[in-house]
């Protein structure tokens, strides 16, 4: 899904037009981001950062950190998170990094080698996918590309079928109502502390 195709407000709320916006499309989108079991943000290096639709995907995506599930835990723990950046600049290390820290901040589960990115030239020039004089598309022949795009794609699913298959994230440990209510789970800390 692409954002820039939706009226998405910037704000930390489920739903802005609560908080004065004329318009939201973010609850629809948040009903699909619920459903699944695999969560991959991608988009653009700018200036060596990440775009601001990234930014605001991260934040809208924070804006549903306090809420948990049927199961009393956290709504992303159990789904499984990845980050693609392309661009004709440099920063996909720097932007991939910043996506997953959120992420898995938010409680998504990061496999190994879950991230993966094109940079072509640095300086003006196309993106990736963008159709070249020779008829073919700027960095769909880059080895280390597909290399990347496929070994996170069979991670994600992968980790994705093992956390089903295990039916998620333990609670053990993992409910925020009941550390508020005092549990520590046989953890207590040492009286010497």
């Amino acid at each position: 899904m692409r954002l820039v195709d939706h009226v998405v407000a910037p704000g930390v709320q489920p739903d802005v037009t609560e908080h004065g916006a004329a318009r939201d499309d973010w609850p629809r989108i948040w009903e699909q981001v619920l459903a699944a079991d695999i969560l991959v943000l991608a988009g653009p290096i700018w200036l060596g950062d990440n775009s601001s639709q990234t930014r605001l995907a991260i934040e809208r995506l924070y804006a549903h950190s306090g809420e948990v599930g049927d199961d009393g835990l956290p709504v992303y723990y159990g789904k499984v998170a990845g980050a693609l950046v392309g661009g004709n600049e440099d920063g996909l290390k720097h932007c991939t990094s910043v996506i997953l820290h959120a992420l898995q901040h938010l409680g998504c589960t990061i496999p190994p080698n879950a991230e993966a990115g094109w940079i072509g030239e640095a300086g003006p020039g196309p993106s990736y996918g963008d159709e070249l004089d020779d008829g073919s598309r700027a960095g769909f022949d880059n080895d280390f590309t597909q290399r990347n795009v496929t070994f996170m794609a069979w991670n994600l699913m992968h980790l994705a079928g093992i956390l089903r298959a295990a039916g998620g994230i333990p609670a053990e440990g993992n409910l925020p109502g009941a550390w508020d209510g005092g549990s520590r789970w046989g953890f207590q800390n040492p009286e010497y502390r």
